[in-house]
């Protein structure tokens, strides 16, 4: 079972994933009360998932555009980024958009290939919940957080570079 870092600390995940190809009857009827749903059901039938009565979410692919939810980012309590392999990075430049441009407040949740290395940089980029890839150790991954004392460059959690700070 994958194991969920949110905001530092080793936390249950009541969120279910639902697969890409799901359809939305198919996303309606599954059992959970909190569902991630695929961006494209999501654009097709956004209305119909928000009435649900269940707590909606959205999985971002890499080729999908973060500005699409523009409108939508006050109405997500998560919104997933899926980080399909370890050299495919659009998804830090997701989570900065979201944070940075359209004025997400709410959890960003990378999923996929989460692993320790990438962890740190994740979080500079403003996903603050991590769904580690099997096989990475949760002690491990909690001690990837603190290997830098400081950025030199801006961040979304510190947008001055060092420069700047001195």
């Amino acid at each position: 079972m994958p194991t969920l870092i949110k905001d530092g600390q080793v936390v249950d995940n009541p969120w279910s994933l639902l697969a890409k190809d799901v359809d939305l009857n198919t996303a309606l009827s599954d059992e959970s009360s909190h569902i991630v749903v695929p961006f494209a059901l999501w654009q097709e039938h956004k209305d119909s998932l928000m009435e649900s009565g269940k707590a909606v979410a959205v999985c971002v692919d890499s080729d999908d555009d973060p500005y699409e939810l523009a409108n939508d980012v006050i109405d997500l309590p998560l919104i997933c980024l899926n980080f399909p392999v370890f050299r495919d990075g659009r998804a830090f430049s997701a989570a900065a958009i979201l944070r940075e441009r359209l004025n997400y407040q709410g959890e960003i949740r990378a999923i996929g290939d989460v692993l320790r290395d990438q962890l740190f940089y994740m979080k500079k980029c403003g996903i603050n919940s991590f769904d580690l890839a099997d096989g990475v150790k949760v002690e491990q991954a909690l001690a990837a957080f603190n290997e830098f004392s400081t950025s030199y460059m801006s961040t979304v959690e510190e947008p001055l570079p060092l420069f700047r700070r001195r």
